[in-house]
């Protein structure tokens, strides 16, 4: 008897344990203070842009470098 006792309040304790932290996560989602719309197009431009910037320049060095080797071990 007693040890369906303490099975049944130990359920209950690990349900308490879960609503109480989906509770926090919701509280504290809440405090969240979200971007602007156009800060996040401006972020979002930036980084594109870095991105493209990126690639352009990786593209070239792997262009030089690959000639550069083909004219080396010719």
């Amino acid at each position: 008897m007693a040890v369906n006792g303490n099975v049944k309040q130990n359920n209950q304790s690990k349900v308490n344990i879960f609503t109480r932290a989906f509770r926090t996560i919701k509280a504290e989602t809440k405090r969240i203070t979200w971007a602007s719309k156009d800060e996040v197009k401006k972020a979002l431009a930036a980084v594109a842009t870095f991105c493209v910037i990126y690639m352009v320049v990786v593209g070239v060095l792997d262009y030089g470098f690959s000639n550069l080797f083909k004219l080396i071990f010719k």
